[in-house]
């Protein structure tokens, strides 16, 4: 497929008439990563952003004890780095391919001067950043508000409705990489998720997570329940 088919047919760019694609399809730039390679890495600068088109890219910031704190981790077709086209600045966290990765790049500069041609360009840029921005908060008050086990069943309840009516979770990342996400370590982790687990709130799988008492889920992500 040509890449403005391909930007057609990417959410952020919905409702854009077929000459805007076809002028964004003029910049953009398709790149592929393998497997742990990074694509940017925190304070390099903003030269554009990403649209992942396949595989997964985590996002994420290590501490001066190199400690990581996973904050997103996207695929198709999520963009990120977005925010780096507006301030002009460094890119305040690193990104890396979590699997074999092709992603669409679009270079700063030569997006601005679309945009200042058709300014409804931005429009939907705008949008998404302040969805981010909502997301970063939530993520924040979690790390800050709650403690592990809220945290990992928030973000259990939030896959699950995410991914429909099922309730087995497919996981899409490494144990390692979801304690990442919610601000713990692996054996911190593991030991919340057999709590979890003898509890019969959820059913721990090698790659699934099944669960069992939403109810009692909630109760816990909301803090009105603790584990025994």
């Amino acid at each position: 497929m040509d890449i403005t088919s391909i930007i057609a047919g990417i959410p952020l760019f919905e409702g854009l008439s077929p000459k805007q694609c076809t002028a964004l399809g003029a910049i953009a730039v398709r790149k592929y990563y393998s497997r742990g390679q990074n694509i940017f890495s925190e304070g390099d600068e903003g030269i554009g952003f990403y649209i992942v088109l396949s595989g997964k890219v985590k996002v994420f910031k290590l501490s001066s004890e190199g400690k990581e704190q996973i904050f997103h981790i996207l695929e198709a077709p999520e963009p990120f780095a977005e925010a780096a086209v507006f301030a002009g600045q460094h890119y305040p966290a690193s990104a890396q391919a979590l699997t074999e990765t092709i992603v669409l790049f679009f270079p700063r500069q030569k997006f601005l001067e679309l945009i200042s041609q058709q300014p409804s360009l931005a429009l939907s840029m705008l949008a998404l950043l302040s969805q981010r921005l909502r997301k970063l908060t939530m993520l924040v008050e979690n790390l800050s508000l709650k403690e592990v086990p809220g945290r990992l069943a928030a973000y259990l309840l939030y896959l699950n409705d995410r991914n429909g009516p099922s309730p087995t979770i497919e996981l899409e990342v490494s144990k390692n990489q979801m304690a990442g996400l919610l601000g713990t370590i692996p054996e911190t982790l593991s030991r919340i998720l057999k709590r979890m687990n003898d509890e019969k709130l959820i059913k721990v799988d090698a790659r699934s997570i099944s669960i069992l008492d939403r109810k009692g889920l909630t109760q816990l992500a909301e803090g009105n329940k603790r584990l025994a």
